[in-house]
């Protein structure tokens, strides 16, 4: 696993974060390093997904980067006829994701496909959809229409788990929150000027909801039942059935 120092030097310029290749190349530790619980929430989105996997449906991963919870699923859930859909808006991911996938033997079927988010979703037989800290990339003006479409595109009862940053109720304990997400990177590695200047290059890409913005979207999509299965100051794990 290459070690993530993409702003370890001082950079006069700062163009906004992507997911080309020198992110794509360090995603795996950036992830690790830069979420909280990371290994237990994939292990809990894989525990959660062996419950509302129906046999011989699909289950779509938006925003699958390199593939880790895709290989995650398979491993838990084994063998079901499933069809197991990968979708990412950046081809640099999309090709980590076909090399880390060729060391894992699936018990299921397995489809990677490049799309753009904000230009909405196509699914068909589908019991399960996850975003994993992908919505919070989408442009807001499309994030309800978008979540509309995969309550639309969910079979009864099929369900979306989700998992994202998000901002705090009140400017209090936002603030708090993002200070010790700050200590939790530091205690990771990260120096000041590296958080200090990933923040900047994510100011305009990546816009959080509040906890209870994402919870109204979700019911105001049609959700019937929708929880909270995680929480860590500014990260938390929603789940929504139809």
């Amino acid at each position: 696993m290459s070690r993530d120092e993409i702003y370890r030097q001082s950079q006069s310029f700062l163009d906004d974060f992507g997911f080309g290749e020198s992110v794509a190349t360090v995603f795996d530790d950036m992830l690790e390093r830069s979420v909280p619980f990371y290994a237990e929430l994939q292990r809990m989105i894989a525990e959660m997904a062996g419950d509302f996997a129906m046999p011989h449906t699909r289950i779509y991963d938006f925003g699958c980067s390199t593939g880790t919870t895709l290989i995650g699923l398979d491993q838990a859930i084994g063998p079901r006829g499933l069809t197991l859909v990968g979708v990412d808006n950046s081809q640099e991911m999309l090709a980590k994701c076909r090399a880390k996938m060729a060391g894992h033997a699936f018990a299921n079927a397995v489809e990677l496909t490049r799309a753009d988010l904000n230009q909405g979703v196509v699914m068909e037989n589908a019991s399960l959809a996850l975003m994993i800290l992908t919505l919070q990339f989408v442009r807001p003006l499309y994030r309800d229409r978008l979540v509309r479409a995969i309550h639309d595109g969910l079979e009864e009862n099929g369900a979306l788990v989700l998992v994202e940053k998000v901002l705090g109720e009140s400017s209090l304990f936002n603030r708090s929150f993002i200070k010790y997400y700050y200590e939790f990177k530091k205690r990771n590695g990260y120096t000041e000027l590296e958080i200090a200047q990933k923040r900047e290059a994510l100011e305009n890409v990546l816009v959080p909801y509040k906890l209870a913005e994402n919870l109204e979207m979700l019911e105001s999509a049609g959700f019937r039942y929708v929880d909270v299965f995680f929480k860590w100051y500014n990260f938390v794990g929603i789940v929504a059935v139809k």
